[in-house]
């Protein structure tokens, strides 16, 4: 097969380079292994915020008798297990997906991809030669430990559990990262007694130290117990259930979830073709998503954040430098959201890789509960907004929104950051009352 551009992996970003390819004129074939849409429509993003959707309902309907006057919870898994199966993922079929791509002029190739030279790969027995080269997109899997007794026992990862037909009576997450973190409430708020197992000493290490304690508390009282600093050193399955030793102790489980990361095995890619390093966590790319001559990278791989959105992000700018037009990557203001309850919202830098990088740091800070719309809300109104400035430069570099709505109320601050609009013009806008978003005035008063 001969094409002018092939792109290895068809998770948002890869979809969108071919799609947006083949629409320019340009003959593209796309290669996907698994399914087409990759992780985030079956396995990750949609299903996860289904489930996670239903378990809030159930929070607040558990907080009527505070706010107004008495209400009966009953769960029922298969209402959330139907919906991610028949809305969400078709039954984790991506015939429909694969239909897009044709229908877009896009020649589709279903199997696994080994680069074999500059342009050229093998999927089975066929081999691509892409004229003007290779877009590389090919996500991350579960990272699985090497836990004394965990290969072999049938322990869940994010694929396994978003197929859960059922809620186990006890469940074990190790993981204290934004996928663990939401699993952990999801399955607590239907039922579930729930262990976290955080090796760091905080949840959500790679956001601001307040955000991993609110969770935490949260969590504890809602009834999961939370061990940070802790550490699975053996696992062993009885045939029905799980037995966990964490620093010595036993805990058993009916269930055991695997959330401690992600991998790419770059050598079976066969990335070496192109003189890169295999044994490499990621690819490095420049700022037009160039990796080599001939050859680009996006998404999870490239190191900047494993979102979709950043894929998508990074596709825009692979197809424009492949088409000839200006682009250039900017992560300053890279955007995350953690949708447990209270979400946790996040853009830019931490108060601590501000400091490390020497930034003059300033930092503003304000309670949801003390805000307007805070106090309003009542129940379930805890969360913060913290805000992280460069006082030389005089405006933000990271900004953090936990609470309610917390990763929409980031909006406003992601364009803060993004724009790298000053502190002086933020304070003289006009913030609607009583929003929750109208706190980050009150951050901002703070920062002064």
């Amino acid at each position: 097969m001969r094409v002018d551009i092939a792109v290895v992996g068809l998770g948002p970003g890869g979809e969108q380079v071919a799609t947006r390819l083949a629409g320019a004129g340009l003959r593209v074939a796309a290669i996907e292994a698994r399914l087409v849409g990759g992780e985030c429509p079956y396995y990750a993003c949609v299903p996860t915020k289904m489930m996670i959707r239903a378990a809030h309902a159930l929070a607040e309907a558990r907080r009527v008798g505070e706010l107004a006057g008495t209400a009966e919870v009953h769960t029922d898994w298969s209402m959330v297990s139907a919906r991610i199966r028949d809305e969400a993922t078709d039954d984790w079929d991506d015939a429909v997906a694969v239909e897009r791509l044709t229908k877009a002029g896009v020649e589709f190739v279903r199997g696994r991809a080994r680069i074999t030279g500059p342009g050229e790969l093998v999927v089975g027995d066929t081999t691509i030669h892409a004229e003007r080269g290779i877009v590389l997109n090919p996500g991350t899997e579960p990272a699985v430990p090497p836990i004394d007794g965990l290969a072999g026992t049938p322990f869940w990862t994010n694929r396994e559990a978003v197929r859960a037909k059922a809620v186990p009576g006890e469940v074990v997450v190790v993981g204290g990262g934004p996928v663990g973190c939401e699993f952990a409430q999801v399955f607590g708020r239907f039922g579930a007694r729930v262990t976290v197992v955080q090796s760091a000493d905080r949840l959500l290490p790679r956001d601001e130290p307040e955000a991993g304690e609110l969770i935490a508390e949260q969590f504890a009282a809602e009834g999961i117990d939370v061990r940070v600093g802790a550490k699975v050193t053996s696992v062993s399955h009885d045939g029905g259930a799980f037995s966990v030793t964490v620093d010595g102790d036993t805990v058993k489980a009916g269930q055991l979830l695997i959330a401690t990361g992600r991998r790419t095995d770059l050598k079976a890619l066969g990335v070496g073709a192109y003189g890169l390093d295999e044994s490499a966590k990621g690819i490095e790319v420049d700022r037009r998503m160039r990796a080599a001559d001939g050859l680009w990278a996006i998404g999870d791989v490239t190191g900047e954040g494993a979102f979709t959105h950043m894929s998508m992000y990074q596709a825009g700018i692979a197809v424009a430098d492949i088409l000839g037009e200006p682009a250039s990557a900017d992560y300053r203001a890279v955007p995350r959201v953690t949708f447990t309850d209270p979400e946790v919202g996040a853009v830019g830098l931490t108060e601590a890789q501000a400091r490390e990088r020497g930034v003059d740091v300033r930092v503003g800070s304000t309670l949801i509960p003390s805000s307007s719309r805070g106090w309003i809300h009542k129940v379930g109104n805890d969360g913060f907004i913290k805000l992280v400035a460069d006082a030389g430069r005089g405006v933000l570099v990271g900004a953090t929104s936990v609470g309610p709505a917390g990763g929409e109320v980031l909006g406003a601050l992601a364009v803060a950051v993004h724009a790298e609009v000053p502190v002086d013009s933020l304070r003289g806008m006009i913030f609607a009352y009583p929003t929750f978003h109208r706190a980050i005035s009150a951050a901002l008063d703070d920062l002064a």
